[in-house]
């Protein structure tokens, strides 16, 4: 998975005026394109689905969960080997440890895609009225994870390459339960994900949200 050449300014002018330093790893490289693609993504699209104004998360980035100095949500060091969306009453932002994408990477670059995607889906949720969230907050999110990035691809920002969807689903099998973001228990099995993942892609987002309900209800919180 990549962001297509020739787009990155761009993506810059439409990612909320988030300022990276310069990647030292491809890895880095393919975090910082994720993050401005779901947010373009949702900065050109947001008013085809909800109401109110597109409020992107702050980026915290990486950080290192092992580490005495690492970040806290509501006052609780941020877990190691762990990805969040973090929502307090002064906090909203997403982050993942170093080390859980890393372990992802080294089955291909559509892991840390998914993981940023699906992060930036929960706060889209955080941002969206009780009854147009799934019971199933994590699979919902792997679901608008893959509405995202195939939107993206349709805009011509992201490119889906041979095997990325393999790649994930190869990422979560071999990592289930070791780390607090592969956890079953906690995110569903793999070809759950996957199975969400891949819906989003089909059905878009309307194909992410509860179908009892439309999507004219929804809200932004006021940040």
């Amino acid at each position: 998975m990549r962001v297509c050449a020739g787009l990155t300014a761009a993506l810059l002018a439409v990612s909320g005026g988030y300022a990276f330093s310069a990647p030292d790893d491809e890895m880095t490289q393919d975090i910082e394109t994720a993050v401005q693609g779901v947010d373009a993504y949702w900065e050109a699209h947001w008013s085809e689905f909800f109401t109110e104004t597109y409020v992107p998360p702050a980026v915290l980035g990486e950080y290192d969960g092992a580490s005495p100095n690492v970040p806290t949500c509501d006052g609780e060091p941020l877990a190691d080997d762990n990805a969040v969306y973090c929502s307090t009453d002064d906090e909203d932002y997403v982050a993942w440890d170093t080390d859980l994408m890393r372990f992802g990477y080294e089955y291909g670059d559509a892991f840390v895609y998914l993981v940023v995607a699906h992060e930036w889906g929960h706060a889209i949720q955080n941002r969206l009225d009780a009854e147009l969230q799934s019971v199933d907050g994590e699979l919902q999110a792997d679901c608008l994870a893959g509405a995202e990035l195939e939107g993206a691809a349709q805009d011509g920002t992201v490119v889906f390459e041979p095997g990325d969807v393999d790649e994930v689903h190869t990422a979560l099998v071999r990592d289930a339960d070791k780390t607090p973001w592969t956890k079953e228990g906690d995110h569903g099995s793999a070809s759950e994900r996957v199975d969400a993942f891949a819906m989003g892609q089909e059905l878009g987002v309307e194909g992410c949200l509860p179908q009892e309900v439309s999507a004219e209800g929804a809200t932004a919180l006021d940040r």
